[in-house]
Parts: structure tokens; sequence; C-alpha cells
């Protein structure tokens, strides 16, 4: 495979770490790198049970070490893996202390977005109830919007507009959107992926897949009133832009650099989420709010400047 650096965010150093504490994982990894493969001849591969392959392949997947996808067999569909890196790197020490007023941290209800293009099957939720009508776009009019707590839509997208709070004499270092997301399937299937692109100022900065809508179990903050058999929570996403390139949990996934987003060209930052139209998988997709899911958060925008 092309040679690509994992370089780890903080908070994900001690789940790689762990995912790596395996010599039967770290020879899936080595397989992986050469070559995709399906559980079953992994597992041939390897002489495991079928069961243990996929145990294994869960936490590599969960570790960002891995990628999948859900692929046409004989009989329904079968899991394809490979290697998502080749090199990993575990920063444990922090290269400085970054001073609160080097970044600036604006945080956006996810019921205030400024444009949209949705289809139904879709759907608005507060922390207590349905906002007008599910599967019906008129909804996503409705001024009940702003108290959204979960977003859903099956094809289309929906875009934010963050105030560009740029002191004029520093420069912008990074900037990075946090979100937790997921794809969209009537109910839920954990197996769905959905090709999920962000654009910001309208420049596509790359695309995360994920592997399906999540409901085996209950999300942290999401209300006992919205039933098991719907969406439940999703993964959360640190999509990050320097001078180097664009990244997605530390992994680097364009070329797309900072000068090229034009922050201080307008008085706002465009922040779009969808499907492509020619998106391989156009499965979807559920956007969480901070009383939703398994992180207290809406979209937070950070913006680190040079000192």
């Amino acid at each position: 495979m092309e040679s690509k650096v994992l370089i780890a965010e903080s908070e994900k150093v001690q789940e790689i770490a762990k995912a790596l504490n395996s010599q039967l994982r770290i020879d899936m990894l080595k397989i992986l790198q050469y070559r995709k493969m399906n559980l079953r001849e992994l597992a041939e591969e390897l002489d495991i049970l079928t069961s243990t392959c996929t145990m294994n392949i869960q936490i590599l997947e969960k570790a960002g070490l891995i990628k999948t996808e859900m692929v046409p067999a004989t009989r329904g569909s079968q899991k394809i893996c490979q290697a998502s890196c080749s090199e990993v790197v575990l920063p444990l020490i922090e290269d400085r202390k970054v001073q609160d007023d080097e970044i600036i941290t604006i945080d956006m209800p996810i019921g205030l977005y400024t444009d949209f293009e949705i289809h139904p099957p879709c759907g608005i939720l507060s922390d207590t109830n349905i906002i007008d009508y599910l599967d019906s776009e008129r909804a996503f009019f409705s001024p009940q919007r702003s108290n959204a707590q979960l977003i859903w839509f099956t094809e289309g997208f929906i875009e934010y507009s963050f105030p560009t709070n740029l002191p004029t004499e520093k420069s912008v270092k990074s900037l990075q959107i946090t979100t937790e997301i997921c794809s969209e399937f009537p109910g839920n299937k954990s197996d769905w992926p959905s090709d999920i692109t962000m654009w910001i100022n309208s420049v596509e900065i790359g695309t995360w897949t994920s592997p399906g809508d999540m409901g085996d179990k209950r999300g942290r903050f999401t209300p006992k009133w919205w039933g098991l058999e719907n969406t439940q929570y999703g993964f959360l996403k640190h999509w990050r832009v320097t001078e180097e390139g664009s990244f997605i949990d530390g992994m680097e996934i364009s070329k797309i650099s900072l000068h090229q987003l034009k922050l201080r060209s307008d008085h706002r930052i465009k922040v779009r989420l969808g499907n492509k139209k020619d998106a391989k998988y156009k499965g979807g997709l559920n956007i969480f709010g901070e009383k939703f899911g398994n992180h207290p958060t809406g979209i937070s925008m950070q913006l680190e400047m040079n000192s």
C-alpha cells in the first residue's frame, strides 16, 4: 500500500496503544498492508476462528488502524478489510502548552444551519420531542429547529456559518471542526457505510466513511423516550486543516491547506457536511447535539492562532 502515517490525537493514544498490544492484531495489520481480505480469508490465513477475527478487527477499526467496507457477496454482503496506515506516531508529550488566548472556540448548535438540501427519510428532534413531522422537508424550516439535538437525512447536505472572529495581528495555525456523526438508515443498521464529505468555504476538505448507523446500545446522552430501535450514537470526528494539509483524527485525507480556504475573505466561515452526488456509499447522515449520542457537543470550531 501507499505509505501513510497516522499521527494520533492525544485522546486516542491509549486506545491505539491498546489495539497494538496484541501479537495477533499486529499480524493482522502486517497482512492487510499488502492486500484486502474479507473476515473469512483473514481468519483462514491466521488459522483462527472467524469470531475471534471479527472481535479483533473491530478493535483495530475503532482505533483507526484499519478501514472496512461492505461489498456484495454470493449471499448478502461481506466486510472487506485493509490497513489504513503503514506507520503510527503516538505523541506522549505536547510540543508546548497552548495558551487560552491562542485558541478561538465557537460552539454551534446543530439546528442553526444556514443552508441545506435534503431528501426524506429525514427528521429533526429536540431533547423532548419530534420537531414538526418526520420525513418532511418542511420541518427543516421550523423556528423550533434552534432546539435540535438530532438531525438526519438520507441524501444531500447541511451547511453552517461560523463568524470570522480572527484578530488582525495574528495568523491562523490550524482550524479544527469536531462533531459526532454517523450514517443514516431507517431505524438503525451498524453495517450501512456512508461517505461523508466536509467542505469549508466551498473547498472540499475530504471524505470519511462512516461504518454504519449505530443503535446496538443506548447513547450516553440519548433520552429514554427515543426508542432503542432508532439511531443512538455516532462517532466523534475531528477534521483539522493546517498549512501542511487536511486530517481526520490525525490521518491525512488531502493536501488542502489553510491558505486555500481564504478564511479572511468573508465575515463567515462556511462548513458543509453531506454525501457527494457521485459518492460510492450514499448512506446519509446523522448529526448529534449535546443532548443526544455519546458526546456532549454540537458542532465545534477551534481556530489555533500563531503566537
